[in-house]
């Protein structure tokens, strides 16, 4: 089933589509809605256009990855050079390393020896970023910040040419945004939005775990979170199954949804609301690895 859904055409339609409709409503949130209505609009956009992103990641719309990259390579988010989000992207599906604290990059989990070491104020921020509440207003800060901190540490070739390809990429992005009606205040006030609404996807996508299998989650949301973040929601089944296009992941699960519970353990969610009512005041888990071991 597999085989034949990777083979069925040189081009994912859908992706392709979805990829034009996603610059198209960027470019009408810029050009032409009221700014009340153009900020959340170019918010929903730029992580709609992240989702795209990983998709790319992963191989689709075309068998041309080239083609592919330049269809998705500039950073609406204004921060994120693509080259960079997709080498880490890749090293984070080495699902034996999910969630650890060195070789998972992206993890919110320290390890304990690091977790000890932090300042009692930053300590008190990074638990304030593990509930809901706290990822959504400040995951965007202290997500750049841990982004910046480990490209700064690595600073070889491949990061460096990442960061050079960015450049002309974002100039591009800000001199659109600069041209359109949009205040550059207000993108920002949307570039944010967009940033905040991907830690609800990752907020709770891995989790702890002694076995590999474990650590993925299962969403089952089908309304527009699950659009927004192309079904990502269904994450033991999209890590299970990478090169399998967002669309076709929902089928894959109500065909197997046992084998898939059984797989992650039972790791699910009936829904985003429900993540919300559960965790918006809550740590799902501390801060510290609670497994993680030297060894």
């Amino acid at each position: 089933m597999i085989k034949d859904i990777k083979s069925n055409g040189p081009i994912c339609w859908p992706t392709l589509l979805l990829i034009v409709t996603c610059y198209t409503i960027w470019l009408a949130s810029l050009w032409f809605l009221p700014l009340l209505l153009g900020v959340p609009v170019a918010g929903l956009a730029i992580a709609l256009h992240a989702s795209l992103q990983h998709e790319v990641i992963h191989g689709h719309p075309t068998r041309w990855q080239r083609l592919n990259d330049a269809l998705i390579c500039l950073p609406l988010n204004l921060v994120i050079p693509y080259e960079r989000f997709r080498a880490t992207h890749l090293a984070h599906h080495n699902d034996a390393t999910l969630t650890d604290p060195y070789d998972d990059p992206e993890t919110y989990y320290l390890a304990t020896e690091t977790w000890a070491r932090l300042p009692g104020l930053l300590q008190r921020v990074l638990r304030i970023n593990n509930t809901l509440a706290g990822r959504l207003a400040l995951g965007p800060i202290v997500g750049q910040v841990a982004f910046l901190l480990s490209e700064w540490c690595v600073r070889d070739g491949n990061v460096i040419r990442g960061w050079v390809a960015y450049l002309p990429a974002a100039l591009v992005v800000l001199a659109v945004v600069i041209m359109a009606p949009m205040p550059l205040w207000a993108y920002l006030i949307a570039a944010y939005l967009g940033l905040a609404l991907l830690k609800l996807r990752t907020f709770l996508e891995h989790q702890a775990h002694e076995r590999a299998s474990g650590r993925s989650v299962i969403i089952e949301d089908r309304g527009l979170f699950a659009l927004l973040f192309l079904n990502n929601n269904l994450h033991v089944v999209h890590h299970m199954h990478p090169k399998v296009p967002w669309y076709v992941l929902p089928a894959l699960y109500r065909a197997r949804r046992d084998h898939y519970l059984r797989r992650n353990g039972g790791y699910m969610y009936p829904s985003y609301g429900a993540i919300l009512k559960q965790y918006l005041w809550r740590a799902k888990e501390p801060v510290a690895h609670p497994l993680w071991r030297r060894d």
